[in-house]
């Protein structure tokens, strides 16, 4: 396998608004540093593929409006490294924009396509599940994703259920199911038939491109007219002019439940989706009452199960608090039942209602 064949494209566009208030619209989470090691989650995501590609073959997808924040924190990268989105359209046409450029130049890549936001504790293992995996998909026509066996009941993962169909000892995919209620969940934990979705995907480009050929033609119609523009100077003025035209939808919902050829490598990497401050919560180290103090300074009495992050050089005291998530940064203050922080969109938006965009 030529390792100059290998690319990663790094979905970078999202604002992370389940994090408010420590992600926002002008700095979302893939942008942070978490855990105060002075590595935010994006460049760390760059740092571990780094170890296996060259930097040369690895893309960020952004936003428009973070591309010179992307630049800033990856000065290894060319600014032609960084491709830009005029305006938010989830993970399909992302994925597809990747694509085509990457086509421009290089039609046999084999391409590995990750978000910004995930940890990875176990990096070795990780790393190596990837090389075999552009391997896979080399000798291969097939879509993969990598799947990650469930260590509990979770209903706040998609699951993958595999079959009994194997090509060189990788499970062809059954069937995606969205985020169970927790009797489901149990259910599919309990069969050892499911595994959780990671969002992770490996691929050569000639597959992925006929699959969006035939799953998502609306995209396709309008990116073949650009064939010549894409890796030329004409290609920001095609992507501005026709990617807002692309359907909202997600690859998985795109390609990934419709096409007949997906494929899923089982792992245990240490994987966190780092979605919510639960899951934060789940992989952070946890005091002999099982509180979460990240970044800060904080002294727990009489309180367990919180999950407390401020600005570094700050002291918080927490007295009498079980289950909460307490959240300061750039001048406002969150304090939120962990159980009910599917709420915490709508105290965005309720925010953005009544002060307008100053705390957004």
């Amino acid at each position: 396998m030529d390792n100059k064949n290998n690319y990663c494209v790094i979905m970078s566009g999202g604002i992370g608004s389940r994090f408010w208030p420590f992600s926002r619209e002008a700095r979302p989470k893939q942008f942070l540093d978490f855990f105060g090691t002075g590595r935010s989650l994006l460049q760390l995501t760059v740092d571990r593929f780094s170890k296996i590609l060259p930097v040369e073959n690895i893309y960020i997808v952004t936003n428009k409006e973070y591309a010179q924040m992307v630049l800033d924190e990856l000065p290894e990268l060319n600014p032609n490294q960084v491709l830009l989105e005029p305006m938010r359209r989830n993970t399909a046409p992302c994925i597809a924009f990747a694509s085509y450029h990457i086509n421009s130049f290089n039609p046999e890549a084999n391409i590995v396509v990750a978000p910004s936001d995930h940890l990875i504790l176990k990096e070795d293992e990780f790393l190596s599940i990837i090389k075999n995996a552009l391997g896979f998909v080399e000798r291969h026509n097939t879509l993969l994703t990598l799947g990650i066996r469930p260590s509990r009941p979770e209903t706040g993962y998609g699951y993958i259920q595999m079959s009994e169909e194997h090509l060189d000892n990788v499970s062809k995919v059954k069937v995606f199911t969205e985020k169970p209620n927790l009797d489901l969940a149990k259910v599919f934990y309990e069969s050892g038939e499911f595994l959780w979705n990671s969002g992770i995907f490996i691929w050569n480009n000639k597959t992925i491109l006929d699959a969006f050929h035939q799953h998502l033609p609306e995209i396709t119609n309008r990116f073949d007219q650009g064939l010549d523009a894409f890796g030329t100077d004409k290609e920001k003025a095609f992507i501005d002019e026709n990617f807002p035209f692309c359907p909202n939808i997600s690859i998985d919902y795109g390609i990934m439940e419709k096409a007949d050829n997906v494929y899923v490598q089982a792992a245990d990497f240490g994987w966190s989706d780092l979605g919510t401050w639960g899951s934060l919560y789940e992989i952070s180290d946890k005091d002999e009452n099982a509180n979460a103090a990240l970044i800060a300074d904080t002294l727990f009495f009489d309180s367990s199960e919180n999950v407390v992050t401020l600005p570094s050089g700050k002291l918080a005291v927490i007295q009498g608090l079980d289950g909460y998530i307490v959240a300061e940064a750039d001048g406002v203050l969150l304090i939120c039942k962990k159980e009910e922080e599917q709420r915490i969109k709508q105290f965005v938006a309720d925010v953005k209602l009544r002060y307008g965009e100053k705390y957004i």
